[in-house]
């Protein structure tokens, strides 16, 4: 105030000068700590950078830059970081900043031209290029990397013009060398998946797509192409994953939308028909499969599928002709599937076709010969096969593999009344049907106990002296202490046994 008045400033002016002072003086306490702070953020963020720690160490870059806007080192060294997580796209504005902090740092002219290069633009890492060695002439990686942005610009507009002719081999060969050059190029990248699609090879065409996904900022159309190609190849979980990423960028997009819609509807159903076989309601997943094929019809995959399934339940729900005829149409579809094969030999023996059964086990085992239920399955066929050139208990009684107890019984008292010695005159008869007569009976016998019938369902006839233990060493009479005239019947006939 002295000093005020010394000057010969009014109260309000002095006041103000004084107050711009004190302020003056806060302000260079609070730079002075905040420098203090830009060091240590930049110094933690390089020890930690050094131990590996990217995203604690790029947490005190944010810091240093936001502390201090104008300081060249501060966006190159974040950018650094950013190069350190993989994050090239990030990495490319803080150098620009740095480089119009600078005009002449060269470190960050080097390391922007080496991205923009290995994301294909030419034109802008050239520029980079020729400004390093311009201020420094015989920079050896610079003119390195001018000589390599130079080729591929030339090999750009080469795969360019090969495809624009057709030429989709060609176009893949040169477009190798490209993407060595510029691996983060999405165009590259897509334009060779659309050279192996029109070559008909989806899956590479999925293998250059997906990196494809993440270099561009709005990628729906490759998400998109990605999903189709997916659920051409009957991919459907993957299909589905794609088609929402897609929608994630844009939920109103009418084609994603469109894809997503019928890509969910047969995800769904096709779900839906495994767990019904995995709860064994076959006749359900039959019904279910059958509206995949309506769902989908111009995709050979899913109806393929959905007729090799339908083979298989109708197998399990033991309807034999229904599946062989399934199950054929589904082998001429795909003539390689193994399953297919395996399932139809299963309904060949159902309907008591045995060499047809083998002959389906045999061609199943040549597409997959490591598998333990073909070859199983082959041993059972087989064994059947020479069972029933002796006695097939089914046919025997005329009945289906899969009648139950009451059709069997029915079966046989119908039989053993039309066959019983005792209905014949001559001894010739009455011996053609003692014999006819035992064999029903038997027949009887093995199909009517449980574990007999699996017996010989496996393979083994359970009566064949061979299987018994000890051999059957020329006994006659009843296997076992079976007798075919203790079945509530009132029949009087007695073999004789000389």
């Amino acid at each position: 105030m002295e000093s005020c008045r010394r000057t010969g400033l009014n109260g309000l002016l002095c006041s103000l000068s004084l107050l711009c002072v004190i302020l003056d003086i806060q302000l260079d306490g609070v730079l002075g700590a905040t420098h203090v702070e830009i060091e240590h953020h930049l110094e933690m963020g390089r020890k930690l950078l050094a131990a590996g720690q990217l995203a604690e160490a790029l947490s005190h870059y944010h810091s240093a830059v936001e502390g201090d806007s104008k300081n060249y080192l501060t966006y190159y060294k974040r950018a650094a970081v950013f190069l350190a997580m993989g994050k090239s796209k990030s990495a490319l504005p803080d150098l620009t900043r740095a480089i119009q902090l600078k005009p002449d740092f060269l470190a960050a002219r080097l390391q922007r031209g080496n991205i923009l290069l290995k994301q294909g633009k030419t034109q802008e890492a050239r520029e980079d290029f020729e400004a390093v060695l311009q201020r420094s002439p015989d920079h050896e990686e610079a003119s390195n990397q001018l000589t390599k942005a130079n080729e591929l610009e030339e090999l750009q507009e080469e795969a360019q013009a090969s495809y624009h002719q057709g030429d989709y081999s060609t176009t893949i060969n040169v477009l190798e060398r490209v993407i060595e050059i510029s691996p983060w190029d999405p165009e590259s990248r897509e334009l060779r998946a659309e050279c192996y699609i029109r070559m008909g090879d989806p899956q590479k065409a999925i293998q250059d797509l997906t990196p494809a996904t993440r270099l561009r900022n709005d990628n729906r159309a490759t998400f998109l192409k990605l999903s189709t190609l997916h659920y051409s190849l009957g991919e459907h979980h993957e299909s589905l994953n794609h088609i929402r990423e897609c929608l994630k960028l844009d939920q109103d997009d009418k084609e994603c939308f469109s894809h997503y819609k019928q890509v969910k509807k047969l995800s769904k159903q096709l779900d839906s028909a495994e767990e019904l076989i995995q709860s064994e309601r076959y006749q359900e997943a039959i019904e279910k499969y059958e509206s995949v094929m309506k769902t989908e019809p111009n995709v050979l995959f899913y109806t393929n599928l959905a007729k090799e399934r339908i083979c298989f339940c109708l197998v399990k729900v033991r309807s034999a002709q229904e599946a062989i005829d399934v199950c054929s149409e589904a082998h001429q579809r795909d003539p390689r599937n193994a399953n297919i094969l395996r399932d139809r030999a299963e309904a060949h023996i159902l309907n008591q076709d045995y060499e047809k059964a083998v002959a389906d086990y045999q061609e199943a085992r040549e597409f997959d010969g490591d598998s333990h239920d073909i070859r199983e399955g082959l041993e059972r066929a087989q064994k059947l096969l020479k069972i029933s050139r002796k006695r097939d208990y089914y046919k025997i009684l005329g009945v289906s593999r899969s009648a139950n107890k009451q059709e069997i019984i029915k079966a046989y008292r119908k039989l053993a009344q039309q066959w019983h010695p005792d209905n014949f005159q001559s001894e010739a008869e009455k011996k053609e049907a003692e014999k006819k007569f035992i064999d029903i009976a038997s027949a009887k016998e093995v199909l009517t106990d449980p574990e007999m019938r699996q017996k010989f369902d496996a393979g083994e006839d359970p009566l064949d002296p061979e299987n018994q233990q000890g051999g059957g060493g020329g006994q006659q009479g009843w296997p076992f202490h079976f007798n075919p005239f203790d079945s509530g019947g009132s029949f009087h006939f007695k073999f004789q046994y000389n």
